[in-house]
């Protein structure tokens, strides 16, 4: 690949991410839910026990303060609770409540429909190849 060819997929990359990112978020945001809100939730509750601010800021590549005022806020409404980290004091644990689950549970059929909608012209075989090259991209990098 030539550096026109990789400009080109880099650029188009960041496009479609955008892009994508911005429509969902549109789209969940004028049916009263949040794509932000979502991603958390979604997050700690794959990570069960194990979920932390830091592994979120890290992950989504926000700022510790942005991500303590985002869980500040799950909590309040009731969606996490916080438990101190038996190995470290420091550190505390996000587990999600029933009312988590269920606004998962709400935002999920729409963000998964969204996803459908932006990707409804790719073939099975463009969605896997296009995901083997990310995920080779990804491991070069890492």
């Amino acid at each position: 690949m030539n550096i026109t060819e990789t400009e080109d997929l880099m650029r188009e990359l960041g496009r479609v991410f955008l892009m994508a990112h911005r429509r969902i978020d549109r789209a969940m945001t004028a049916c009263g839910a949040s794509l932000a809100r979502t991603k958390f939730l979604i997050y700690i509750a794959r990570h069960e026990g194990h979920a932390h601010a830091a592994g979120i800021a890290e992950l989504f590549d926000l700022a510790p303060r942005t991500v303590t005022e985002a869980l500040d806020a799950l909590e309040r409404d009731g969606l996490i609770t916080r438990q101190a980290d038996p190995n470290d004091r420091r550190v505390k644990r996000l587990t999600i409540t029933d009312e988590g689950y269920r606004a998962i549970s709400a935002t999920e059929p729409l963000r998964h429909e969204l996803m459908d909608d932006i990707c409804r012209y790719m073939t099975a075989e463009d969605k896997a190849g296009l995901i083997e090259g990310l995920r080779k991209m990804a491991a070069a990098m890492e």
